[in-house]
């Protein structure tokens, strides 16, 4: 199977939150920064902490996630040249072939460690930080991604 496809910024960007939000240390980060704001409200509440601390966690919850959200996304987006260019990517038996303007790589599916999929996208994984996306807006509707999906189930790894 052979798909082209180039990236839409929004996609990529809910993509890239989705990577981030599957990563344990940004799970970990998150969780106890809620348990943290919730815990300061809850003795706010009571009256056994000032409203300083409370706000302290709730400025800090806020900017984590202005961070995560927005802030990180877009600076990977606008770093990277490779989502404003166009791909042809073959699917083959032995390996994954990739082809651009500026060259081309191909992968043999032992080197994708796993993949994971998001509402657009199938995210191959070489190690935890380092992924390729596979857009599904690129197949020819859910019959050609549900062949792929069935494809790379049978290649690689899903987490």
């Amino acid at each position: 199977m052979t798909i082209h496809f180039n990236y839409n910024k929004k996609q990529v960007i809910q993509a890239l939150r989705y990577h981030f939000f599957t990563r344990p240390e940004i799970k970990l980060l998150f969780i106890l920064i809620n348990v943290f704001a919730l815990t300061s409200a809850v003795l706010f509440y009571f009256k056994l902490i000032q409203a300083i601390s409370f706000l302290v966690f709730s400025i800090l919850w806020f900017f984590l996630m202005l961070i995560i959200w927005r802030v990180l996304p877009s600076s990977i987006y606008k770093k990277s040249q490779t989502f404003k260019e166009e791909f042809t990517l073959n699917f083959h038996d032995k390996e994954l072939s990739l082809v651009t303007s500026r060259g081309s790589r191909s992968w043999q599916w032992n080197e994708i460690s796993y993949f994971i999929e998001s509402p657009y996208f199938f995210h191959l994984y070489f190690d935890p930080k380092s992924f390729f996306l596979v857009p599904k807006d690129a197949m020819n509707g859910e019959v050609d991604a549900q062949d792929v999906r069935v494809f790379l189930k049978d290649r690689v790894k899903r987490k």
